[in-house]
């Protein structure tokens, strides 16, 4: 099974992504990481992206989609894209590609959380800057408040851009690039779109989703 795992910041789709990776044997394509490995590799579109990246530019469209495609066409069994594709135009390109390679995607998982919950989990999460352990003020808390449980008197940190303005920023960004995204994709009578109600405890969500792509596989 193809999917793409989409949602706002803070909606929960790192967790489930763990979950649903280990419990179908997906193998999990993120952007970000497969333009460094791309950048990295030597190869003629690395060559191309860095030459983007590295004079500042926007990498256009096109050499996204290749990029990607590349990727996906790679991968024999089930994957997930996350972070991909970001306009309504790369989703369009990127189904031509995949469909010309007969790997066309299966379905979306959509998840959607109310802004104050997400602002809520985002702007609580704490950082330990020695060992890099991760909490939460709420959810996940140190045992000692604003200390590291294992590094003793380490003060926890928070992430510059994990404060309220900017997490509302981030949202107003989302609605604006990725939910015409979302509405493309709603619009492909060969995909079938699984609504995720972020909101719930992740154990719920969990079973709620893979019961649905269960489904669509028998």
């Amino acid at each position: 099974m193809r999917i793409v795992l989409m949602g706002p910041p803070g909606a929960g789709k790192g967790t489930q992504a763990e979950r649903l990776i280990k419990k179908f044997g997906m193998k999990h394509l993120s952007s970000g990481d497969i333009f460094r490995a791309e950048k990295a590799s030597g190869s003629e579109l690395g060559e191309k992206l860095a030459s983007y990246m590295n004079a500042g530019q926007l990498v256009p469209d096109d050499v996204v989609v290749e990029m990607m495609a590349k990727a996906i066409t790679q991968v024999d069994g089930g994957l997930m894209l996350d972070g991909f594709p970001r306009t309504v135009a790369q989703a369009q390109a990127l189904d031509k590609q995949l469909a010309d390679a007969g790997k066309p995607l299966d379905a979306i998982v959509v998840m959607t959380a109310n802004d104050d919950i997400i602002v809520k989990r985002i702007t609580g999460r704490r950082t330990c800057p020695e060992c890099n352990r991760g909490y939460h003020v709420t959810f996940m808390a140190p045992q000692v408040e604003d200390r590291c449980d294992d590094c003793g008197d380490v003060e926890l940190a928070q992430r510059s851009d994990d404060c309220e303005e900017t997490v509302r920023q981030r949202l107003e960004a989302y609605r604006a690039q990725t939910e015409p995204v979302i509405g493309y994709y709603r619009n492909c009578d060969s995909l079938a779109i699984v609504d995720v109600d972020g909101n719930k405890d992740a154990e719920v969500v969990s079973g709620e989703v893979i019961q649905a792509l269960e489904s669509l596989e028998a």
